[in-house]
Order: structure tokens, then sequence, then C-alpha cells
């Protein structure tokens, strides 16, 4: 561990501890080097990380902060890790796949705590992407807001925050197959309308099924069609 992973993790342990809550200031840059025993260097590199990070806040002219610690803000630097990996085949599969296991969870747990007035947002985006159906990209707009009216009904920001970075970066792969398989905007379709149907039965199971075999059918045809792009790439190498 080096030094500056020692400085963070001494001031993660006053955090964890309770000796710096959610909200409080941390003391002047040199009071904290010296209550922690490390260099001034050393302690504004550690806070500088955990800024990065989300735990601490850093306001000019007035000190640093620890934020208020709750998991939705801690997990926003992950839609900008995530971003990093578009135009990478193999992660993109990987987000796919952890969208597969983790919505069809949301769904079924949306359907036991989903609202009047939720079930009804879910229906407007699903009515937009109906009348958007010529239209791709519009299409895979409201598409994403469906999902995020679903997973906004579970009532849990966590779960929520993570599916907004996975489902936002496969959403260019969405909109990708849509404009090369012109059968897509049908069955997106027929798949959303299954899953609102589930969700306004309140039944867990048959959201979960039906989320999940619009996930899957969509992953799939990913795989597939990254397959054919990579043959055929290959094919077309000089020399193959």
């Amino acid at each position: 561990m080096s030094l500056t992973d020692k400085a963070i993790e001494q001031i993660r342990n006053l955090i964890r501890t309770g000796a710096l809550p959610p909200g409080s200031k941390l003391p002047p840059e040199p009071e904290l080097a010296a209550q922690l025993g490390l260099s001034r260097n050393l302690a504004r590199e550690a806070v500088k990380a955990l800024a990065v990070a989300r735990i601490l806040e850093v306001r000019r002219g007035d000190g640093t902060y620890v934020t208020s610690l709750q998991p939705s803000l801690l997990l926003e630097g992950l839609g900008g890790a995530m971003e990093l990996l578009q135009g990478d085949s193999a992660a993109l599969q990987d987000l796919m796949e952890a969208r597969r296991l983790l919505e069809p969870a949301a769904t079924a747990l949306a359907a036991t705590r989903i609202s009047s007035k939720q079930l009804a947002e879910v229906k407007r985006h699903l009515d937009a992407m109906r009348e958007a159906r010529e239209d791709v990209e519009l299409l895979n707009v409201h598409d994403a807001a469906f999902h995020r009216a679903v997973s906004s009904a579970t009532g849990n920001e966590s779960l929520l925050t993570l599916l907004e970075a996975i489902s936002g970066r496969t959403l260019r792969a969405r909109i990708w197959r849509g404009l090369v398989d012109d059968q897509a905007a049908g069955r997106t379709l027929v798949e959303h309308e299954a899953i609102f149907n589930a969700l306004s039965s309140r039944d867990a199971f048959l959201s979960h099924a039906a989320a999940l075999i619009h996930v899957s059918n969509t992953e799939q045809w990913l795989r597939e069609h990254l397959r054919s792009t990579e043959s055929g790439s290959q094919s077309a190498t000089p020399g193959k």
C-alpha cells in the first residue's frame, strides 16, 4: 500500500468511526496533517482522492467537508468510469450481462411498490415509444425513460443509480440495433408492453420474467451482431 493510500485510509477511518460524520468540516490542512502524522502533501493528495470519490467536498474559500455519503452520490462516479468503456465490445457485453442480472430483479421489486402515479409515468413513455416507432433515436430516449421510471418505482436510490449507469452506457448499442435491424422497433414495443402489463397487475414474478425476456433478447442480438461483425472484419483482412 502506497503512502497516499495509507493517508486515504486514515481519513476514511475518521469518517467510518464517526469522528468525522456526514456534513462535518475537516480541520485545516496543517492541523489534519499533524493529527494524522502525515506530511501536508500526503494529506492534500488524500483529500483530493476522496473528493473525486465524492466522499469529501472541497468548497473553495470555505474548507473541506464530508459529503452526505448517500449511496446515490457515492455511485455517481460509476457512470463516468463506464463512459470510458464505450467502444470496447467485451466491456459492452459485460454491461449487458450486468443489466440482465439487475434489471429483472428491479422490475419485480417495482411491481410490489409502484404507485398509480408512477405506473402512469411508465405508460406515458410506452405511449411515446409507440408514437416514435419510426424515429430510432427518439424511441430509444423514451425506452431509457421507461426503464428509469420502472427503476424509480423501487424506491431504492442505490439500485436506480446502478441501473442508470449501466443502462445509460448501453443506450448506443440499442440505437445501433434499431438502425441495423428493421424489426427491432416492433419487438421492443411488444416486450415493453409485456413489462407494463405485468407491472399493472402488480405481479412480481411476471414482471421479472417480462424484463428478463426483454433484456436477454437485446443481449443475445448484441452478441450475435458483434460476432458477425468481427468475423466479417477478419475475412476482409488481407492474408486471412
